[in-house]
């Protein structure tokens, strides 16, 4: 935890020119594209990759795609049985062919992390490097290798770090992107306002973190796509000891799904119109929108344990739309059709297609 809370000090200072880098990269694939149709989830999947690739392991997406085709497969797995009733004792004697192919899949990609990290060490080892970098992975590499036992991270925890972060700086933004562009394609008003926003704040530069700060109007936006199509659909917590919710006693030991997209669409917190797209909503702020109920916008999570790389997804996403919204006009496709699906992150179970319209300053 303390390693993803410096990766995410680290991201705000030092990774904005590795985003623009790789958004740009995207934006120079689009202008073989432009008046056609394009499928963004899988454009922002791309550029994602791209970009917890070079800012969180050194990397580029190509060295970093074996790693997410697995963490995809093993994504896939988990919520297709996350529901499943395991009997004690029987998973150790009998395993599914689900189960087999996920140990599979762990056994790949601890293989794969532990590549990483030779490379890493080889080359301070051999002098070619001073240390182990200064990326994600350059402070894991270092904790590993600490010679006190009680800042040392075990080998499982090395693995679970690098995981979490692929997973939740990958899958994650590139969901909430492709719900965002979708939003502001139906809703041309929204989208000129946000565009009126970037132009004001950076011309046609790229964007800054001192202006990213300044996005009201994109915050509201943001905040109303979490609020219908946050990546997390729930919030789990394992019960360490018996407590009491109102009426209802849980025991210890047990797990709990709490589900934020029940709340975030809850009519009596939200009111009759909870299902429209209104980033009106949150004008004043989360606390105003939300009556200062908490627990009623929780996307990331909810106090102390709240995901440390919200601060990470929420910028690159700024970055990303700004510097599109600088370039184009959005507009629906007409091949679109709405149907989300659950797989861990609430993804277009047919993609999200779009068109755009490079503008006339471009």
């Amino acid at each position: 935890m303390l390693l993803l809370l410096n990766f995410g000090g680290l991201f705000g200072q030092n990774m904005t020119p590795a985003i623009i880098v790789s958004v740009e990269t995207m934006l120079e694939r689009w202008k073989g594209q432009e008046s056609k149709e394009i499928e963004v989830y899988n454009e922002f999947r791309l550029l994602t990759s791209e970009v917890i690739s070079r800012t969180a392991f050194g990397s580029n997406y190509l060295e970093g795609e074996k790693i997410f085709a697995m963490l995809n497969k093993l994504t896939i797995l988990v919520s297709q049985n996350i529901s499943k009733t395991k009997i004690p004792f029987i998973n150790k004697l009998w395993k599914s062919v689900e189960m087999l192919e996920s140990e599979k899949l762990e056994k790949g990609i601890q293989d794969y992390v532990m590549e990483m990290i030779k490379k890493r060490e080889d080359k301070v080892v051999s002098g070619e490097a001073d240390s182990f970098g200064n990326d994600f992975l350059g402070l894991l590499v270092n904790a590993y290798n600490d010679l006190d036992d009680k800042n040392r991270v075990s080998l499982e925890d090395l693995v679970g770090e690098c995981k979490t972060i692929y997973f939740a700086g990958q899958e994650t933004v590139n969901s909430l992107l492709a719900w965002i562009v979708l939003h502001l394609a139906i809703h041309g008003d929204w989208q000129e306002k946000a565009r009126r926003e970037v132009i004001d704040i950076f011309g046609n530069q790229n964007p800054h973190l001192e202006g990213i700060a300044k996005l009201k109007i994109m915050t509201m936006i943001i905040n109303e796509t979490l609020r219908l199509y946050g990546p997390s659909h729930g919030l789990p917590r394992t019960v360490a000891r018996e407590v009491q919710l109102g009426k209802l006693v849980l025991p210890a030991n047990i797990d709990v799904l709490s589900l934020n997209i029940g709340l975030h669409r809850d009519p009596h917190l939200w009111g009759d119109d909870v299902h429209h797209f209104k980033p009106e909503r949150f004008a004043e702020g989360i606390a105003k929108a939300t009556n200062y109920t908490a627990a009623a916008f929780f996307p990331f999570g909810l106090g102390p344990r709240s995901c440390v790389g919200m601060t990470l997804a929420t910028i690159e996403t700024k970055i990303a739309l700004s510097m599109i919204l600088q370039r184009y006009t959005i507009t629906i496709s007409p091949a679109y059709v709405h149907s989300p699906i659950l797989i861990l992150t609430i993804r277009p179970r047919h993609g999200i297609q779009i068109i755009l319209e490079p503008l006339h300053s471009c």
